[in-house]
């Protein structure tokens, strides 16, 4: 064997592992270029979904990982999958390195769509092409418009105490929605926390659905999952309703007869005026340990009606 063909031979098993196909070939010799230009041709599109799937939870485990490690949610859905694949099955998932998606959060910085969305549209993309795509793209969109987010729970963190309904697809009203139920601001580090939960849960309904999809597993329930947080016998849950935003679900913790902690788990309202009604208004009930005498927030009446009629459902249920 020459010595250009040894050299030849080791090149290709190298770009086959660690290499992005044509970028790599300029620093090889032209005859030998054509040679492995030919060797480690791009797969046809769409590429080939791995035969029996992927694991939901190992999936979303790499993701909430990534959210930190690789830059923010679009590359943390992108990456987590994608690094899944490439360990599992090598060429060609290693040709894409997810950190191409890395500051993709909120439609690149606009607050647009949701960049988990993104990340995890571009890796459907690369399975699934048209009715097939834009079918499970519908179902996800679906999905994430109507759920109580975040339903994954790092293992080295405490249960999440607030979850949200966007209503829509957008990173503003996911992340403002959930800011305003939860008191905390964009840069506090369980919003960090809570973003990367949904990129996990986002990245595993993909998988889900391509599972289902591809015939490696049941399809998921459409209907939105719902969080039922463990109660005290101090707490208790109710429900209002906004004429705007529909359903406001809040937990009401008890000290005997007096309110001590009223905490939003769900609403689906305009992220501004939610804001004006919470937390004014329950931190108002608390103060008169009831809703009587309690008004409205003016700029914020829907909110502030459904808040108030949320806190009496919980507090009909005390004994």
């Amino acid at each position: 064997m020459s010595k250009m063909e040894q050299t030849r031979r080791e090149f290709l098993r190298m770009a086959g592992k660690t290499m992005l196909g044509a970028a790599a070939l300029t620093a090889v010799p032209a005859v030998m270029n054509a040679k492995a230009e030919e060797a480690i041709a791009a797969p046809a599109f769409p590429w080939t979904y791995p035969e029996g799937g992927l694991d939901v939870k190992e999936v979303q485990d790499r993701i909430y990982a990534n959210f930190f490690a690789k830059g923010g949610c679009c590359a943390g859905v992108a990456s987590g999958i994608l690094d899944v694949l490439a360990e599992k099955y090598g060429y060609p998932y290693n040709q894409i390195d997810g950190r191409m998606f890395a500051h993709g959060g909120g439609g690149y910085g606009r607050r647009n769509l949701c960049g988990s969305l993104g990340g995890a549209f571009a890796v459907l993309n690369l399975f699934t092409t048209g009715g097939d795509m834009s079918g499970i793209r519908t179902k996800i969109y679906e999905w994430y418009e109507s759920t109580a987010f975040p339903i994954y729970q790092p293992a080295d963190k405490p249960e999440h105490p607030v979850h949200s309904v966007a209503g829509s697809e957008l990173c503003k009203d996911s992340v403002g929605n959930w800011m305003a139920a939860s008191g905390h601001e964009f840069g506090d580090p369980e919003r960090g926390v809570r973003c990367a939960s949904l990129s996990a849960d986002v990245g595993g309904k993909l998988i889900e659905l391509l599972n289902a999809h591809f015939g490696y597993g049941a399809a998921p329930s459409p209907e939105a999952e719902e969080i039922v947080p463990e109660l005290a016998a101090n707490e208790y849950i109710g429900v209002g309703k906004s004429e705007i935003g529909g359903e406001i679900k809040v937990k009401v913790t008890m000290d005997g007869d007096k309110i001590v902690k009223i905490e939003v788990l769900s609403q689906n309202e305009t992220p501004s005026f939610f804001e004006k009604a919470y937390p004014a208004v329950t931190d108002a009930i608390i103060a008169a340990n009831g809703t009587t005498g309690v008004d409205a927030i003016s700029g914020a009446t829907c909110s502030s009606k459904g808040l108030i009629e949320a806190v009496n459902d919980a507090l009909s249920q005390v004994k």
